[in-house]
């Protein structure tokens, strides 16, 4: 099999900070809640399409390699950070228990930045564990970073019909996730003046 093979579970990439990108493969079509983790095949699918974006660089191997056990631990993860992500954007204090998954998955990896000379002076990153693994402790170390600093303030839930998704306000007037959510929420309105009577 070729890592392009892979399904994919359906979850949007919208290009927000990853901790959020992955907060939002619990996404909803037509106000139906899907799970864009069912398996270890879209956890995999997922990595494939974000491993651009990774410190640690996941090779095709490794994403062929994720095991349901990864799985479990990316949806574990992803429920903590969606918890996080609606404190934020509600403004309320962070769920203990989501605080506590968030440090567990950080701390699971050992990982650290080794300097490469050769062709040229690269920092790269080493792990002592599966690299699957150290993605998402990292993820979470990201999440850590994103849910203490400033952009918390900025985190948002997408006021579109049916969405559940979540995002970094840009600008001040942003209340959507992505200019589908906007369509949808303009129509609505619109339609919702022409019907009243």
């Amino acid at each position: 099999m070729d890592v392009a093979d892979l399904i994919d579970g359906g979850a949007p990439i919208l290009g927000e900070p990853l901790p959020l990108e992955l907060g939002n493969t619990a996404y909803a079509v037509r106000g139906r809640p899907r799970d864009g983790l069912q398996t270890a095949e879209h956890l995999a699918a997922w990595l494939r399409d974000v491993r651009t974006r990774l410190e640690l660089r996941l090779t095709d191997a490794d994403l062929l390699a994720v095991t349901d056990d990864d799985a479990v631990s990316g949806r574990e993860l992803r429920d903590a950070i969606r918890l996080l992500a609606v404190a934020a954007a509600a403004g309320q204090s962070a769920d203990p228990g989501a605080v506590e998954t968030l440090n567990r998955h950080a701390r699971k990896t050992p990982r650290w930045h080794e300097l490469r000379i050769a062709p040229e002076p690269l920092v790269t990153v080493g792990t002592a564990g599966r690299p699957v693994a150290a993605v998402l402790a990292m993820i979470a170390e990201e999440a850590m970073h994103l849910f203490a600093g400033p952009l918390r303030l900025e985190v948002c839930a997408c006021q579109g019909p049916g969405c559940v998704l979540h995002f970094v306000r840009d600008t001040p007037r942003r209340e959507w996730c992505s200019p589908g959510c906007g369509n949808r929420a303009r129509a609505a309105r619109h339609y919702a003046k022409v019907r009243k009577p």
